[in-house]
């Protein structure tokens, strides 16, 4: 089980992205999540940490579970996270940027958001994002980090034992 939740709210062609005031990923965009507490799933996890973030109350039916990001290092933050799609009607009104607790709310195009050359987003979304919104499987998207520079993506298909 992973104590981290991470999802990418998307609507039409774009995706809510949090510029976030704090480590990790300090004045990156990424998407918005956070801790699990005691026995909580990560379903309900996300959705009170979407909540808490943004002020946007999702339903089951819009959360697609997309598997799980692991890193070769251990710190504070474990080594892993699960993740999510949020899918919302592309009529969904969300006026940003918006500033919040967290850092600063704003959509985000995905060709923006996968853009290798972007160093503006956290540096392993760009190998995944595309997985999450466009492909129906489950990943483990495993990063490989060294003194904090991302070497490598692998996005290796996940069985559904693997995930919770």
């Amino acid at each position: 089980m992973y104590k981290y939740t991470l999802a990418f709210i998307k609507r039409k062609d774009e995706v809510l992205m949090l510029n976030r005031n704090k480590s990790p990923w300090m004045g990156s965009w990424n998407g918005v999540g956070g801790k699990r507490e005691v026995n909580e799933s990560g379903l309900s996890a996300i959705k009170r940490e979407i909540y808490e973030e943004t002020g946007i109350k999702v339903n089951d039916k819009e959360i697609v579970d997309k598997g799980i990001v692991t890193w070769n290092s251990y710190d504070e933050n474990g080594n892993g996270l699960h993740l999510f799609l949020v899918e919302i009607s592309d009529d969904f009104i969300y006026e940003t940027p918006r500033v919040v607790k967290e850092g600063i709310l704003d959509w985000k195009k995905i060709n923006w958001i996968s853009n290798y050359d972007n160093y503006g987003v956290c540096h392993n979304i760009p190998y995944f994002i595309n997985y999450v919104i466009f492909d129906s499987n489950k990943y483990n998207h495993k990063c490989i980090f060294k003194d904090k520079v991302l070497l490598s993506v692998k996005n290796e298909i996940l069985n559904e034992s693997m995930i919770e």
